[in-house]
């Protein structure tokens, strides 16, 4: 049985054979659909914001990520990202291919 996964991001911003960058925005409240990063990735959080990473097994991983921030993280679970503070978090995801 396969499961339909949803993009990484809202849109692709640039896209070449080393990377490729997401735009990501949340509204408070909103989430992103089940998704899965097949590459090592970074998120630059343009407007930071807080977060949560839910698991398709049900962990659930604060993402806090202050306006600047930058994170790095291994391809790994299918999760979702929901935002759970009161303001739009923005970023740019970027894959290393």
């Amino acid at each position: 049985m396969s499961m339909e996964l949803g993009p990484v991001g809202q849109e692709i911003v640039l896209e070449n054979d080393k990377v490729r960058v997401w735009h990501i925005r949340l509204a408070p409240g909103e989430q992103q659909p089940l998704h899965r990063h097949d590459h090592p990735y970074l998120v630059i959080a343009v407007q930071g914001g807080k977060n949560v990473i839910q698991t398709i097994d049900g962990t659930r991983i604060d993402a806090d990520e202050p306006t600047g921030g930058v994170v790095y993280r291994d391809p790994g679970a299918v999760h979702m990202l929901t935002n759970v503070g009161d303001t739009t978090y923005l970023a740019r995801l970027v894959e290393l291919k």
